[in-house]
């Protein structure tokens, strides 16, 4: 997904697949996206997509297990590449899971809009999974639109 040439900029994470780290990761990507000189609104916007992501990859990827994710950050231009990447259980639909009000978590009181939040707040979404291999989570956000 990433071409190093037109990279200006990069960082890469990695934590554990905790409750309490999706803070710590909201807070570490709103930092450096400040060289873009964000708005408020769009950082906020990045916080909210980011820690539907990292909900994700704990919630459904881990099922409850702590495991390490996987959090890649690129500047390239005006817009800022976020990828959250887990090794969990993977996805078998992808385009099912991405649809409105669709869980795999009802018990949980899971609202199955984790990718629409994902969608209506970042730029572009893609999502890359395969059953017992893990998620990756591709958003971007072009700042200053």
């Amino acid at each position: 997904m990433s071409n190093k040439k037109d990279t200006e900029n990069e960082m890469v994470i990695e934590f554990d697949g905790r409750p309490s780290n999706e803070g710590f990761a909201r807070v570490a990507v709103a930092a450096f996206c400040t060289q873009l000189n964000p708005t408020l609104e769009e950082v906020a916007d990045i916080k909210t997509a980011l820690s539907e992501a990292i909900t994700n990859a704990i919630i459904h990827g881990y099922e409850g297990e702590v495991h390490k994710i996987r959090l890649e950050c690129q500047i390239k231009g005006e817009a800022v590449h976020i990828t959250v990447r887990d090794t969990g259980t993977g996805i078998a639909d992808v385009e099912k899971a991405m649809q409105p009000m669709y869980t795999t978590k009802p018990e949980m009181d899971r609202s199955g809009m984790g990718f629409v939040f994902m969608e209506a707040f970042m730029d572009q979404v893609q999502v890359e999974s395969a059953p017992g291999q893990g998620t990756a989570v591709h958003m971007k956000k072009i700042i200053g639109r």
